[in-house]
């Protein structure tokens, strides 16, 4: 719910309980918590003036995060031989004091990650091995590990991870194994229908763990012995084909759970289908549907990001058209092979009587929108230039009016294709920095003064 209009600093909200088991709420996921809602309690830099500094890493790094210590630990891939390293930055300058190798996975193994309550990097490397990684004031270092070759099949890879709040770790693999890791190191699993994978991360509420594949979409709980179980399983359209400015053929939502009530009384991911894509909202409980409703009508028809969605609005940004350098291996041929990025936003508010739309705008977000519930501003990067994105494009810092959708700030002068954000997700730090992954490293926005 909320009051007020932005221009007053509205009150959104709730966002979901914390879950004990992450790091701090807003900077503990690549989508903030648990239940991937996007939303932070942070706030951002705000709409005056700001400056952006070039962090280069010579790496895309999808992955920021910030523990209770206050420093920002990144999970990236190096241009050079495409291997994830963990960069721990400064506290003031962003730039990285010490790194760690991992081992190289499958394109999207390895991306997803997240900060335990000790401020311990959770990652599953291409060997199979679920690491927890601390860090000191200038070392980053393996501190423990669980084998899981025995539970994740030669030639697959992790894709999503997430505790619940039972403290067991969930993951999902490319080829649609679930299972649980509890507190002693065993791991517990079940294989979805031949055919499914799981392209996007998965996400956890007090209710249980929503899982995506690119056929339908699911809710399970652990058992007393903390064996994985479906709850609900729901088809949804994947739509002809893959689209381009999507990496699989399917959604490309991890699910978000958020509500009005409890901030997780619905779950919510976007269709594939075609020629309008759909957000599809359900009842956690239940797995009732609440509404199908067609978002994106003033932009491109395809979404490969996670919905944001904070009481009872959720905002979907268009990918299609985005000119991904690579896809994964298995993701087919995107039909039509390429279209323009046009972008597009849409808000939609939900009930239990259904949905609304209540606008649609044609912002070319290149990256996952943030919510901050403390300012009352939506947080993205855009990218500039013609709709038939090239090298020569440019990418800003933009503020959008959560409530009416109008970009309200804009800053950044246009660059080159190594700012290109590649729709990633950014962070927003507990000191109001907007540090925003990059294909060459981040930028860093601040707030001047």
């Amino acid at each position: 719910m909320f009051t007020g209009t932005a221009s007053a600093a509205p009150t959104w909200g709730p966002l979901a309980p914390p879950n004990p088991h992450l790091g701090p709420v807003g900077t503990s996921t690549m989508h903030g918590d648990a239940g991937s809602s996007d939303g932070t309690p942070l706030p951002g830099p705000g709409t005056g003036p700001v400056g952006a500094t070039q962090i280069p890493l010579f790496s895309a790094c999808p992955t920021l995060l910030e523990g209770s210590d206050g420093r920002v630990v990144a999970l990236c891939t190096a241009i050079a031989g495409q291997q994830p390293t963990v960069h721990l930055l400064d506290a003031d300058s962003s730039r990285s004091v010490a790194s760690l190798p991992l081992a190289k996975g499958s394109l999207l193994g390895g991306v997803y990650a997240y900060l335990d309550d000790d401020n311990r990097l959770v990652a599953v490397d291409g060997n199979r091995q679920l690491l927890r990684i601390g860090h000191s004031a200038d070392s980053v270092f393996v501190d423990s590990t669980v084998d899981l070759s025995g539970a994740v099949p030669s030639g697959d890879a992790v894709t999503g991870l997430v505790p619940d709040w039972h403290g067991n770790v969930w993951f999902a693999t490319g080829r649609g194994v679930v299972g649980t890791v509890d507190s002693a190191g065993v791991a517990r699993t079940i294989t979805l229908p031949v055919g499914e994978q799981v392209q996007n991360s998965i996400s956890a509420s007090p209710a249980g763990v929503s899982v995506a594949t690119t056929h339908a979409l699911y809710q399970l709980s652990a058992d007393a012995d903390a064996a994985p179980r479906i709850d609900w399983r729901h088809d949804y359209d994947r739509g002809p084909a893959r689209k381009p400015g999507q990496l699989s053929w399917g959604t490309g939502s991890t699910p978000t759970y958020f509500g009005p009530d409890t901030g997780h009384d619905y779950v919510a991911i976007v269709d594939n289908d075609d020629p309008r894509v759909n957000l599809l909202v359900r009842r956690v409980d239940t797995g009732d549907l609440i509404c199908t409703i067609p978002v994106l009508t003033q932009g491109g028809p395809g979404s490969e990001n996670s919905p944001l969605g904070v009481g009872n609005s959720v905002f979907v940004a268009s990918t299609y058209g985005y000119p991904y350098p690579t896809v994964p291996d298995g993701a087919g041929p995107a039909v039509p092979a390429s279209a323009p990025f046009a972008g597009g936003m849409t808000r939609v508010d939900v009930d239990d009587s259904g949905c609304r739309v209540v606008w649609d705008n044609a912002v070319r977000s290149a990256a996952v929108p943030h919510l901050s519930t403390a300012d009352g501003h939506l947080y993205t990067a855009v990218r500039k230039g013609l709709p038939l994105a090239t090298p020569l494009d440019g990418f800003t810092f933009a503020v959008i009016d959560p409530d009416t959708g109008a970009v309200i700030s804009e800053t950044g002068e246009p660059g080159t294709i190594v700012n290109d954000t590649l729709q990633m997700s950014a962070l927003i730090t507990s000191r109001g920095d907007y540090l925003q992954g990059t294909i060459t490293g981040l930028v860093r926005v601040r707030a001047a003064g």
